[in-house]
């Protein structure tokens, strides 16, 4: 998987005396949170799992709740507008940071489509296996397997969401959307039936710093990044906007459903152009 490299990840603020004992709080608070209601799940999950198998009428609250107090502890505003699709669908949204997973989670029951090797990524791959990730490569010649992965999650009225992207950004460009997982919605199966929702994911930095404050992409520090996130004051915000979701059947192929996709994303960026090419890529 590529990694976009096109702009120079801003310095680490200085982080004071005050900001160190946020961190120490509010990381505190947040591992509590989520490894504690991680537990839970885990927990309620052996019993869902063998009595509803795909569906999970439980779980999803767990995970949201601990997406909420997420930005409750960090004291950053998060706020949506738009209509969140209640069709049978999968989501799709611009990728900046590993607050994009809270930020999503926080308002939609949904399940992230992932690379293979987050699984394998320390606290992380755990949390996203537990919370019902799937897991793919992003390899052409896997396309049919990832055809029927995603038509079983489809079917059991998961919400998944991809990041077409392929890579995550500094927050402020909508990078050209990647098609190939498209194809996976176009199958005999799944065309007539499904719909895509773009959603444009949209950070603000705290007063006073980089505009890319939030973004985190090409050699940037996880450690580094989550702690200048814990130690800000004040916080700056995200905000989620829900475009009309799309009928799948509407459109010819996996390069015109991308495209239409990237366009609603694109749309409601600050300039409204996201800073980047609209071209769909294979």
């Amino acid at each position: 998987m590529s990694t976009w490299r096109g702009a120079e990840p801003p310095p680490s603020p200085p982080i004071p005396l005050a900001g160190w004992l946020r961190v120490v709080w509010r990381g505190t608070a947040l591992g509590v949170v989520t490894f504690g209601c991680l537990g839970l799940l885990l927990l309620v999950r052996l019993v869902e799992r063998p009595l509803f198998g795909w569906h999970r009428p439980v779980t999803p609250f767990i995970t949201q709740f601990v997406c909420r107090m997420a930005f409750v502890i960090l004291g950053m505003r998060h706020s949506v507008r738009g209509r969140q699709m209640r069709e049978r669908g999968a989501v799709v949204a611009n990728h900046a940071s590993w607050l994009d997973i809270f930020a999503l989670n926080a308002k939609k029951r949904i399940y992230f489509v992932s690379k293979s090797e987050v699984a394998g990524w320390p606290g992380i791959g755990w949390l996203a296996r537990a919370t019902g990730t799937v897991f793919i490569n992003r390899d052409r010649r896997e396309a049919k397997a990832h055809s029927t992965l995603f038509e079983d999650r489809l079917k059991a009225n998961h919400k998944l969401l991809f990041f077409p992207e392929g890579t995550s950004t500094d927050g402020l460009r909508v990078l050209p959307f990647k098609t190939t997982l498209f194809a996976a919605f176009f199958t005999p199966e799944l065309r007539d039936i499904l719909h895509i929702q773009p959603v444009s994911v949209i950070y603000t930095a705290p007063p006073g710093q980089h505009p890319a404050f939030y973004g985190w992409w090409a050699d940037m520090g996880f450690g580094a990044h989550l702690l200048a996130v814990l130690a800000a004051r004040p916080q700056g915000r995200v905000e989620l906007v829900y475009h009309a979701p799309l009928r799948v059947a509407d459109y010819p192929d996996r390069k015109a459903l991308a495209r239409a996709c990237e366009e609603a994303v694109r749309s409601a960026m600050p300039g409204g152009s996201g800073q980047g090419g609209a071209s769909a890529a294979g």
